[in-house]
């Protein structure tokens, strides 16, 4: 029986693998996440993905693991998690009123083979106000996510429009997710 597992404690990425009727395990991968800041967005997403992946796979070498990242880019800036109220209110007025990019890269090892891949998806926000701002960063929310706000969550009435792979600004694109998987040899119950 082939084994799945998802290199990542994030609530979100599990979920998302659940609603897809996986039987999966999970295993942290406690890893440098810094990067080169030389790597463009794609890059850096798909060499952290790669690190996740590769952490569980020395362990776990008969299974299929997922290593996941996620970043959000704008005007060139990669924003990671902020640290602190401050850092969150700098990142939700830089993104208020504007188009960035979310960019979500997956590693997937199989006992055979390595398959790497990123989606990109644009987002638009609302022009906010403080109070909205003041709001959302009291809520907690902001504080475990790239650019400092979940789609998926509160942060979701920050949102106007997005141009892409919903699913790959909470984290993981499943539709690709799914394909590559059984493109890497994986046994799919659909």
């Amino acid at each position: 029986m082939q084994r799945l597992i998802l290199a990542s404690s994030s609530p979100r990425r599990k979920e998302l693998l659940e609603n897809l009727h996986l039987t999966f395990e999970i295993s942290s991968s406690n890893v440098d996440e810094s990067f080169s800041p030389e790597l463009t967005p794609e890059e850096a997403v798909k060499e952290l993905a790669s690190r996740k992946a590769s952490f569980v796979a020395e362990k776990e070498p008969d299974a299929f693991v997922i290593g996941s990242d996620t970043v959000v880019v704008h005007e060139g800036d990669i924003l990671g998690k902020p640290s602190d109220r401050e850092e969150a209110l700098f990142m939700l007025k830089k993104l208020s009123g504007q188009t960035h990019s979310v960019f979500t890269g997956v590693c997937i090892i199989s006992p055979e083979r390595e398959i790497q891949f990123y989606e990109k998806t644009d987002v638009v926000f609302w022009e906010l106000s403080q109070e909205e701002m003041d709001a959302y960063i009291s809520s907690g929310e902001p504080f475990d996510k790239a650019g400092g706000y979940g789609i998926q969550g509160f942060g979701s009435f920050l949102v106007r429009e997005i141009k892409g792979d919903y699913f790959s600004v909470v984290g993981l694109p499943v539709a690709r997710t799914v394909r590559e998987l059984r493109r890497a040899g994986y046994v799919l119950p659909y």
